[in-house]
């Protein structure tokens, strides 16, 4: 069967079809008894015309007045349009109210936030902020919306972050405009084609936090520097031969003393490196420093393995040497410690796509893989009672990763239990340095200043 339309079932155009066939046989059969069927047909077809026209002129004014109640009382077909467009208002009216309300809901809950959140256009000019953008970077929200936000800041280096190539980047501890006691960390991220969110976070108290502990360590490290060497001194002095049932103890006092003391040492290292703001830049040879990590590697082993070091590229490194010598021995001496008697250890500095990598591998024990995101914290051991039994302070690599940090270098762990680890350290670009030729060495000890003493 076929489909029926929707407007035959309609009951107004049911109504308004039956209205104008009534009104037609009215007027044919007034026209036949008056002689003249034709023109009654017309007037009633012209009266019916004008009677629409007007209830289109009362529907009109009701759609610009919507605070009327009924339309149209009849139940035509435009009262039926009329009741179907006013429940259509009344149900986007509600949409739209609900909507408002959950973008008010969405306000008050981005006001309420401790950190400061801005949107801002690709122009960088300000659309919106809530409370604590405006706190800590002291803007209006009314009198500075639409404005560049490099004009309203005094932080010449937020502006230059702002309109700089690392914006992607997060931008950390910068003073706050106008309160330089108050510190900054800013982060813009782009959420829309047009539109980009910046985070504006007080990191005073972490910063403060971070000083305190910072401190403490290095004045606790160094004050337990003077009576660990008294005490290793004095044990020094014990002679057990006369007396060899206190020798066992005596030597593991020994023992223990000479891992606190080494244990005071990567701490000092460390508040070092915490405390030193940037990098003593110079040429490190590679090569030289592979042949003494080589002569430490053999000291640790005693011959127990097989070691090869291998240099596949002539480049140095530019960076600290005492620092970058400090990371690459907790490397070696590591591999060496954890690699069982017969087992290899390989120590290599080779080139790859635009980067030198210093690598060391071994054949040990290995490091399950669920250690291997927290290996590189303080303290943090796979092994305690192994770490211990081979004189480990379970800093060794959180000063790795640190040096490396400095040397805006990364740290790679590869590893599986049985089969050995695999550590690199890979430098970007501009911490390489080509080895010079002697005609480039004679060239610049030929240059004025520059002569060879």
């Amino acid at each position: 069967m076929m489909a029926t339309s929707p407007l035959l079932r309609s009951h107004a155009w049911q109504v308004a079809l039956g209205r104008l066939l009534l009104l037609l046989v009215a007027a044919l059969l007034l026209g036949l008894a008056s002689g003249h069927p034709a023109s009654a047909v017309l007037i009633a077809l012209s009266g019916y015309t004008l009677w629409s026209l007007h209830n289109l002129r009362r529907l009109q004014c009701w759609l610009y007045d919507r605070g009327r109640p009924s339309p149209l009382p009849d139940s035509g077909v435009l009262s039926e349009i009329a009741g179907f467009m006013q429940q259509r208002h009344q149900t986007d009216r509600q949409r739209q109210r609900r909507l408002v309300q959950q973008l008010q809901r969405y306000r008050e809950a981005a006001e309420s936030l401790p950190d400061g959140v801005l949107v801002l256009s690709n122009t960088r000019q300000l659309i919106w902020s809530n409370r604590a953008a405006r706190r800590l970077l002291g803007i209006h929200r009314s009198r500075h919306r639409g404005q560049p936000l490099d004009r309203l800041l005094e932080a010449p280096a937020i502006t230059s972050w702002l309109h700089g190539d690392e914006v992607e980047q997060p931008l950390l501890d910068v003073p706050a405009p106008g309160c330089p006691e108050v510190r900054l960390s800013l982060k813009l991220i782009p959420y829309s084609q047009e539109q980009w969110l910046l985070v504006v976070r007080d990191i005073s108290t972490l910063l403060r936090l971070e000083q305190v502990r910072k401190d403490f360590v290095a004045n606790v490290s160094h004050e337990l520097r003077t009576p660990l060497t008294v005490i290793h001194g004095y044990l020094e002095m014990i002679e057990t031969e006369n007396d060899p049932e206190i020798a066992p103890m005596v030597e593991e006092m020994r023992r223990q003393s000479t891992r606190m003391t080494q244990i005071v040492e990567d701490l000092l290292t460390l508040s070092r490196l915490d405390a030193d703001g940037g990098v003593n830049n110079q040429r490190v040879p590679m090569r030289s420093m592979l042949n003494q990590l080589r002569g430490e590697a053999d000291s640790v082993s005693k011959g127990q393995h097989r070691i090869s070091v291998e240099c596949a590229s002539d480049c140095d490194l530019l960076g600290s040497a005492k620092e970058l010598h400090s990371a690459f021995s907790n490397l070696v001496t590591n591999a060496v410690r954890y690699t069982p008697p017969g087992g290899e250890i390989r120590i290599a500095w080779h080139e790859h796509d635009g980067v030198v990598q210093f690598c060391v591998s071994d054949t040990g024990y290995g490091i399950p893989a669920e250690h291997l995101p927290r290996i590189t914290e303080r303290f943090y051991r796979v092994s305690t009672s192994r770490s211990r039994d081979k004189g480990g302070t379970g800093l060794g690599l959180s000063i790795v990763k640190h040096v490396l940090l400095r040397h805006q270098a990364q740290l790679l762990i590869e590893s599986e239990p049985g089969v050995g680890s695999r550590f690199t350290a890979v430098f970007p670009a501009q911490r390489l340095l080509r080895a010079e030729s002697g005609a480039d060495r004679s060239r610049r000890n030929a240059e004025p200043g520059n002569a060879a003493p």
